[in-house]
């Protein structure tokens, strides 16, 4: 066992995943949460006895949880019952207009020629394959990589990285290169729709977001138990490795002494010395000096204009009537750019918003007779002005109306009622994630240069380190686990280097940086 104390903030994802890199390496690691339960943006909501995830919902990239549970010891199949999904997700719309994506390619191929032709099938194949290749480039030089700048990108790969680089069209606009692709404009949509999922809008995020594209069509996963499940294992995981967890422990300093870091207090006084401070949270949280003055200045502010899209979702228990849900399903608004323009530049939620909506209870298994009562995720894409206003009920009650109306003329009818609801503004989401206005994804990815422009493992304080969505590499699940592995090797590695600056002796540490790549997959993960 090292001796140095390493104080991981926030039992995310990303947090988890630090705590359970840095305990298996035989740090001493302490992990404080402010809440009564792990998970952050992973949440779940209950109505009556119903646990209803109100976070995530998407499993992708296991490959990524496949190698930490590998470097515990363990499985993701030990410890988690996966189920591949068939229908990747459900679009419509309108009750006559809908299409289905599969995880076999030619399926989706078949099902996009009876939907818009064949010669929109075919460029969907090309568009998979340039969305392949925009993947394959940038899984070992940015995803896995501690953050890179674009030279770096280009000295990973020496002359042919280069020439990949230049191919997969790195300044171009996703929505100016789906039209290349598609003239169906509803397929520009669906595919352009990708970008929300780090909280951009599809008309500046740039092309090389048509990743999210391949990282599907590699594999969806349903979580049995929910999404929510996730974060329990993790939890437990760390636990029985011996991570000192305490949760409703809420961090308001964290102070620094001789230059670095050397220890958080939280809200009620308790006071905890570190070596190294790991903080799973959004940086703005930082930079709006909720964690004290003495770190305050460790990150760059992120200014409100380059904040990502919030959210107003409603979690319901309700039954459900007509459109055949998936797991997965989205509705489109009829005209995408005034939705856009209406969060983006007038502030104000959306007149006509496009839905999605994740039925928790489909799955391959369930037979229609045993439906009732399901447990719903419903969401539309919202401004990111928490902090500054109240979305008040009769703003939050037009777009909700216009929402369901939405899902009405798809044919969908949803009974629901206000005593089997919770709904969840960017005023709420403010209050859950304080100093981010209710921005879900950190920085917005509009242009080329703001991918480069996340906040990597190290902030400009020595010993404060940053996990999370909102960094490097990016948004969404397994991107917070990565930035989690990548915060703790920066912990290892400098920590190593200081050991070793201070003739102090050597520590039992692994390599400082083990390299952070795809492990072999089995045929039966696949």
């Amino acid at each position: 066992m090292n001796g140095e104390r390493i104080i991981v903030v926030g039992a995310g994802v990303g947090g988890l995943a630090t705590a359970l890199d840095l305990v298996a390496r035989g740090f001493r690691v302490t992990l404080l949460e402010r809440a009564a339960t792990p998970g952050g943006k992973m949440r779940e909501v209950s109505i009556g006895n119903a646990a209803i995830d109100a976070g995530p919902t998407v499993f992708t990239m296991r490959w990524v949880f496949d190698a930490l549970f590998d470097h515990l010891g363990t499985s993701l199949e030990a410890q988690l019952n996966l189920q591949p999904v068939e229908i990747l997700a459900r679009h419509a719309w309108s009750e006559s207009e809908r299409l289905d994506l599969f995880s076999d390619l030619g399926r989706t191929a078949a099902a996009i020629g009876d939907f818009a032709g064949a010669s929109e099938a075919r460029n969907f194949l090309h568009f998979s394959r340039h969305a392949r290749d925009v993947y394959r480039t940038l899984e070992q030089t940015f995803i896995c990589a501690p953050r890179p700048g674009p030279l770096d990108l280009v000295r990973a790969g020496g002359l042919s990285g280069l020439a990949d680089l230049w191919r997969i069209k790195p300044f171009n606009r996703l929505w100016q290169t789906l039209g290349g692709y598609f003239r169906d404009p509803r397929l520009q949509q669906l595919f352009g729709r990708y970008a929300t999922y780090c909280g951009s809008s599809p008309f500046v995020a740039p092309a090389t977001l048509m990743l999210v594209a391949h990282v599907e069509q590699e594999g969806v996963w349903l979580v049995r138990g929910g999404m929510h499940r996730l974060v329990q294992v993790m939890t437990q995981l760390a636990e029985a490795h011996g991570v000192d967890i305490h949760f409703q422990a809420e961090v308001d300093d964290i102070s620094v002494s001789h230059g670095r870091v050397d220890g958080v207090t939280t809200a009620n006084g308790e006071r905890y010395a570190a070596d190294a401070v790991v903080l799973n949270a959004d940086p703005a949280a930082l930079a709006a000096g909720y964690f004290g003055e003495a770190v305050q200045r460790a990150v760059r502010p992120t200014p409100r204009a380059l904040r990502s899209l919030s959210a107003v979702t409603w979690n319901l228990l309700a039954e459900t009537r007509g459109f055949a849900l998936q797991r997965h399903n989205v509705f489109f608004s009829a005209d995408y750019v005034d939705e856009f323009d209406t969060i983006l530049r007038r502030r104000r939620l959306p007149a006509a918003p496009t839905v999605y909506v994740c039925a928790q209870d489909r799955d391959a298994a369930m037979n229609p007779s045993q439906r009732g009562l399901e447990r719903l995720l419903c969401l539309v894409n919202a401004p990111p002005d928490g902090d500054i206003r109240t979305f008040g009920a009769d703003e939050v009650a037009a777009c909700e109306a216009a929402a369901f109306t939405l899902l009405e003329r798809c044919g969908l009818d949803v009974a629901r009622s206000p005593e089997a609801s919770r709904i969840t503004t960017p005023t709420d989401f403010e209050g859950l994630f304080p100093g981010t206005g209710g921005a879900l994804y950190g920085q917005a990815s509009h242009g080329w240069r703001a991918s480069f422009s996340r906040p990597g493992s190290r902030s400009r304080v020595p010993g404060l380190y940053l996990a999370g969505g909102s960094g490097h590499p990016g948004p969404g699940v397994p991107m917070a686990a990565m930035s989690g592995r990548l915060a703790a090797a920066a912990v290892v590695e400098d920590l190593l280097a200081s050991s070793r600056r201070s003739r102090l002796g050597p520590l039992a540490l692994t390599p400082a940086r083990p390299p952070i790549s795809r492990p072999r997959i089995h045929p039966e993960r696949k």
